[in-house]
């Protein structure tokens, strides 16, 4: 194996049912590309070392999911150079600590109705968005975030809010970014909600993707985007 990732799904909140699938597709792309996988919901996971782990993913995980050692933890793990991966409801997660919404870029707002829409690919010089046409046709519940964190991030993903009913943020909505922490990289996702996203070949490639570019950040081999 080349490396090894924990996909942590600890729900406190709202619990999507697409976690299964979530998990499922992780767990096969790894086996496609030589990378093994944890899967945990229990928070003393993060109490331990983190060290065996090129990258972190929280998969629709939702509010408080960490006791303050595993805050401890995660913290010291992104900052010392680990990978972070968060994908859909990451963004509704531990809202009452300051450092999980800078790591993570921007916080949940709301969302309308689930409904087809188009993302428009910003930068196609990333593992997540390489193989995506520059419009990419998709359902899903278009979030809204608090902010835009475009300024702080590097926008990979934006969404058309003329291409579906409900939007809130206007001209400006990203869906999919990556950045750093420390000597950590971070990537985030909107997009997710449903199971069948997770059959979807080109959402796979993103997360796929996605997970490789921020388990690089540790000196591995990344996972060819493909």
């Amino acid at each position: 194996m080349t490396f090894r990732v924990l996909v942590y799904t600890r729900t406190a909140d709202y619990r999507h049912d697409s976690i299964p699938a979530g998990i499922a597709a992780v767990r096969a792309l790894g086996e496609a590309h030589g990378f093994a996988v944890d899967a945990t919901e229990d928070p003393a996971a993060f109490e331990a070392p983190l060290d065996a782990y090129a990258a972190v993913v929280f998969l629709s995980t939702s509010g408080h999911v960490l006791t303050p050692p595993g805050r401890d933890r995660l913290a010291a793990y992104v900052d010392g150079g680990g990978g972070f991966a968060g994908v859909h409801a990451a963004a509704c997660t531990e809202y009452d600590w300051p450092y999980y919404g800078e790591l993570l870029g921007a916080r949940f707002d709301r969302h309308p109705d689930l409904q087809p829409g188009r993302a428009v690919v910003e930068d196609h010089g990333h593992p997540a968005t390489r193989h995506l046409s520059p419009v990419w046709e998709f359902t899903d519940e278009w979030y809204d975030f608090r902010a835009t964190p475009r300024g702080s991030v590097r926008v990979l993903v934006s969404a058309d809010e003329t291409s579906y009913e409900g939007g809130g943020m206007g001209d400006d909505h990203p869906l999919a970014w990556c950045r750093t922490q420390g000597a950590g990289r971070v990537f985030y996702t909107a997009l997710g909600h449903t199971a069948g996203a997770y059959d979807d070949e080109d959402f796979r490639r993103h997360l796929l993707g996605g997970i490789a570019w921020a388990a690089a950040g540790t000196g591995t081999d990344p996972v060819p985007a493909r």
